[in-house]
């Protein structure tokens, strides 16, 4: 189904799709589409600016932007369909273009389609079977430490039985607190693996780090050491040594507490060493062999050098924007730069360094953001690209040819155009059958752009490759000819919170022998506490059998209950959040259908349309304001007139919802005594709940027999 999820998405806008259930259903399968990978994102700043400055003039009798459009009820209902229409379709060809192409139009968007570069020239300087271990390089004796972390996990010989087991018998859990992560659940099958305990402090020695990331690392990492987090010359934060002391034991990790705003780089810099080391231990393995080989007596068993995977690429790290693998480049350099006198060797660094960086005059100073806005969306957005990078000894070679790369740094979208779909004479996806350490890193953005991508990731990692790729079998793992590179793989899960659909990749899609842990610490207050106007606020839970029923329980719950209590002219000024596009697109068919005086933005409204509906809702020319999560997400701009808030669903991101409600301080009206906000839930969504509320008041309304329950905020 995932290779007709684009089609589908591009007739999402039409008047019917999603009248029927089964037409429903089969969009929601292909839910989380990213409008904004390409025509969005290159109009964002041009405009946020005019937006910004129409919203300025909101108040007098309209802007220059929209005088065209001011004619006539008529143009206004239509004109914005229209437009959602177009981009719809806009962005699903792009999409299918590239995927047929296999090309990445994003290289360069003011030139059309170029062909993808990769770096030839260096081939055999960076061939791993034709180098050798240079002695003070690295570490020759690596293989020797039996204590290496690294060394335990990858020579580990699984039997048949083990795997049986892996794939048929539950897992046991077990629970610990750790100072700085909080609770932890540790999940294994096989024999009850010593529990963790966090560590107080690391010692270099201890992480059995390779070369010469024992002497970079404290240097790198200085910029994240207070003196007041610091214990004794301790090169990590409390969080770096508890993440590392995890990720050194080989375990996957889910950890939902990332924040761009606090612990982001921190977090970056901490996989980063731990990517690094891997893939130096790995190489140093193979250079050694190389060397012993060669130097072997004839007829000697070469079974001895079995040191590496069916392909070379390593680890995976995915990332949403380009801004995100310039850091971890840059990071990756600065860990293997000893001093000053002994800088690496890094080619394409100055094409790197212009593809992937961003001018800053080309944002425009005056937008006023959320510092987590500016946090998520700095530098260069774009969302479309792949860079494979290889690293020997001393040099680093980026925009290595895949088959030819150690380290592989990919958006969502970027992997998925080169996988493909089946039926597609152009697609590849050999070169994920080896990976051993993939990093998510950021999973929460990619529910605003396109999830599909990354379950389609996840169905293609670790599989047999199709072609042999001139691989030498004599020295490839027995694991990787068994077809056990699976449960070998760890894998590493960052987000900024708890979501449904990231925990179902995390259980039902890593299968680590070593075992998972997940960070599972239950919000206390809630986002609510940070709703400063005075707001009742009126929480109504919904019944549904199932989750998949939910979807349909919702609307007619809506049309049902909610929506004949706001018909009523009084009750102007309604937004209605939605945070589904498929719920939004339903919502806009049967508001038509009923002749309601609505207007609606989401993430495919053009920058006039978005100027017109939201300057006819605060004059309160139309009652009602269907809006969605996405657009909120990728804009954040302040919707003046709310005097009647409905959440549709509760919101993906709990401060969103603070954010929204707070929106309704901006309406200089005097009439705040009316302000209303009623939200809609079920049993479905506790996670969610409890991230808004609070873990307490969740419990209570979960458990009450009472469908409806009231809070109230602001200062008195």
């Amino acid at each position: 189904q995932s290779e007709d999820s684009d089609k589908s998405s591009a007739e999402s806008d039409s008047e019917t799709e999603v009248e029927q259930v089964s037409g429903y259903h089969k969009l929601l399968a292909t839910l989380k589409t990213s409008p904004e990978s390409e025509s969005e994102e290159e109009e964002d700043e041009s405009e946020s600016e005019e937006a910004e400055e129409s919203e300025a003039e909101m108040d007098s009798e309209g802007s220059q932007e929209t005088g065209e459009a001011e004619g006539g009820e008529e143009d206004t209902h239509n004109v914005p369909e229209e437009e959602e229409g177009e981009a719809t379709d806009t962005a699903e060809q792009i999409l299918s273009q590239e995927q047929a192409g296999g090309t990445d139009t994003s290289c360069d968007p003011h030139h059309g389609v170029i062909e993808e570069f990769t770096d030839v020239k260096h081939e055999s300087e960076f061939s791993l079977e034709t180098n050798f271990m240079e002695e003070e390089s690295g570490d020759c004796n690596a293989d020797k430490r039996d204590s290496n972390p690294f060394k335990q996990h990858m020579d580990k010989e699984l039997e048949d039985k083990e795997i049986e087991k892996m794939s048929t018998l539950p897992k046991t859990s077990s629970q610990s607190q750790w100072p700085r992560l909080g609770q932890l659940i540790f999940s294994s099958t096989l024999e009850k693996r010593k529990t963790l305990k966090a560590d107080k402090d690391v010692d270099m020695k201890q992480l059995h780090l390779h070369k010469p990331l024992e002497s970079t690392w404290p240097k790198v990492n200085k910029q994240f050491l207070s003196s007041v987090d610091k214990p004794v010359d301790s090169p990590f934060t409390p969080l770096q040594r508890e993440l590392l002391c995890i990720m050194n034991s080989y375990r996957d990790l889910f950890y939902p507490e990332r924040n761009a705003l606090t612990n982001g780089e921190e977090i970056r810099h901490t996989y980063c060493l731990h990517a690094l080391n891997h893939v130096l231990k790995a190489n140093a393995q193979v250079l050694s062999n190389n060397a012993k080989r060669r130097d072997r007596k004839p007829g000697t068993d070469t079974d001895d050098y079995r040191d590496q995977g069916l392909t070379r690429p390593k680890v995976l790290v995915i990332v949403p924007f380009r801004e995100c693998a310039l850091r971890i480049v840059h990071t990756f350099i600065s860990l293997l730069e000893v001093n000053d006198k002994k800088k690496i060797d890094v080619s394409n660094k100055k094409r790197f360094k212009g593809e992937f960086g961003s001018d800053p005059e080309e944002k425009p100073p005056n937008l006023k953001r959320p510092e987590d806005y500016e946090a998520v969306f700095a530098g260069n957005i774009d969302d479309h690209f792949r860079i494979g990078v290889a690293i020997l000894q001393k040099s680093m070679r980026l925009y290595a040819p895949f088959y030819s790369s150690d380290i592989i740094i990919a958006s969502p979208l970027g992997v998925r155009t080169v996988i493909g779909a089946e039926g597609e004479k152009k697609r590849d996806f050999d070169f994920l059958s080896s990976i051993e350490i993939l990093i998510i890193d950021q999973a929460d953005i990619y529910l605003m752009q396109n999830w599909e991508h990354v379950l389609h990731l996840m169905k293609h990692i670790n599989l047999l490759p199709l072609d042999s790729h001139g691989v030498d079998f004599s020295r490839v793992r027995m694991l990787n000819l068994n077809n056990w590179s699976r449960y070998y793989r760890q894998t590493l899960l960052f987000s900024a919170l708890q979501d449904p659909q990231i925990n179902s990749v995390f259980n039902k899609h890593c299968f680590n022998y070593a075992g998972k842990v997940a960070v599972r610490n239950v919000p206390l207050t809630g986002s609510i506490s940070h709703v400063v106007v005075q707001l009742p606020h009126v929480f109504r839970r919904l019944e549904a059998e199932s989750v998949t029923s939910v979807i349909d329980a919702r609307f007619q719950f809506f049309i049902d209950k909610v929506l004949p209590e706001y018909r009523d002219a009084i009750m102007s000024h309604t937004l209605i959040y939605v945070p589904s596009y498929f719920d939004y697109v339903r919502l806009r068919n049967y508001f038509k259908k009923e002749d309601l005086n609505f207007t609606h933005i989401c993430e495919y409204t053009k920058k006039a349309a978005v100027c017109r509906a939201r300057r006819f809702f605060l004059k309160g020319e139309k009652q009602f304001l269907l809006f969605t999560e996405r657009f909120h997400f990728y804009k954040r701009y302040t919707i003046k007139g709310i005097r009647n808030l409905i959440f549709y669903e509760l919101p993906t991101f709990s401060h969103f919802y603070s954010e929204i409600c707070n929106m309704l301080k901006a309406t200089d009206s005097g009439v705040d005594a009316t302000w209303t906000c009623t939200v809609l839930y079920s049993k479905y969504d506790a996670q969610k709940l409890a991230a808004v509320t609070g873990i307490d008041r969740t419990a209570q309304m979960l458990q009450s027999k009472k469908n409806v329950h009231l809070f109230v905020t602001g200062e008195n």
